[in-house]
């Protein structure tokens, strides 16, 4: 797995430029410099299965330099490249220390709360779709097309196992709700003006103080977010959360066990 990765690596600096466009459909990805070579994978294969245009933005993950920085302008023209110093700016004017310190504290030692902290506060209003680097995409994603031109309500996929890491009780003690099943969060779209950042802070110490913590936390948090609310969940038969040796569907999210056949098996079917 470790020298296919490697290869990997290699294989997606060498990839074709993919071109953003101002004004298409707009796609978020948090990264840097250990995923962006999925990052380039996942995007090739999503502009190879779908003719539209998209505008890409890439969410520094706190480790850009001027190199990497260098890498997206050239595989990525035109993408919009959103820096810790902008992120820093937004975070400090939407969630300052003094207000939200469990959220700012656990930023720092969790990154993927940055999903969620990063990318919506940043300055663009409404709707964001947030896309996990590890995936790639194998057919026309008509569905997640569809809710980019028109978001009216969440889009997640479904997992294949409930990874949240907390009870549904607790979470739907705190949340005053009931819990969707199965929420994944590697295709996710929210509306940032939706999000109740108080709730978010209160949830997250609640949820630490009572059950301890989780590598789940991010996709807790959303799955409360969602609640019990309407929303798109993409269907499993297409949209495949830890798909082991095949390459049917549309999109695969390469988690857990399906790792290995990321690594050593998907990026050299799709090349």
């Amino acid at each position: 797995m470790i020298a296919s990765r490697k290869l990997m690596e290699k294989a997606a600096f060498q990839l074709p430029p993919v071109n953003s466009h101002a004004n298409a459909l707009s796609i978020y990805f948090l990264t840097g410099k250990k995923y962006l070579y999925q990052t380039l994978f996942c995007i090739r294969s999503l502009t190879k299965a779908s003719n539209e245009q998209f505008q890409f933005a890439i969410v520094d993950d706190g480790s850009f330099d001027a190199h990497m920085i260098g890498q997206i302008n050239r595989l990525l023209p035109g993408a919009e490249i959103i820096t810790q110093k902008s992120i820093n700016q937004n975070l400090e004017k939407n969630l300052p220390w003094d207000k939200y310190p469990v959220l700012r504290n656990k930023r720092n030692v969790y990154p993927h709360l940055k999903k969620l902290t990063d990318i919506h506060t940043l300055p663009a209003k409404g709707w964001k779709l947030v896309l996990d680097s590890d995936m790639f995409f194998w057919d026309n994603p008509t569905e997640i097309v569809s809710w980019l031109k028109n978001p009216q309500e969440p889009l997640h996929m479904i997992d294949c196992v409930e990874s949240y890491g907390y009870s549904a009780r607790l979470m739907e003690s705190l949340t005053g709700t009931i819990m969707k099943p199965l929420v994944n969060v590697g295709t996710i779209g929210l509306n940032s003006e939706a999000i109740d950042w108080e709730k978010l802070e209160l949830w997250t110490k609640e949820l630490e103080a009572k059950e301890g913590t989780t590598y789940y936390l991010e996709q807790a948090l959303t799955a409360m977010i969602i609640g019990n609310s309407a929303s798109v969940a993409l269907d499993t038969t297409n949209y495949i959360v830890n798909p082991l040796h095949t390459s049917t569907g549309v999109l695969h999210h390469y988690v857990d066990l399906s790792k290995e056949y990321y690594f050593k098996s998907a990026w050299k079917k799709f090349i």
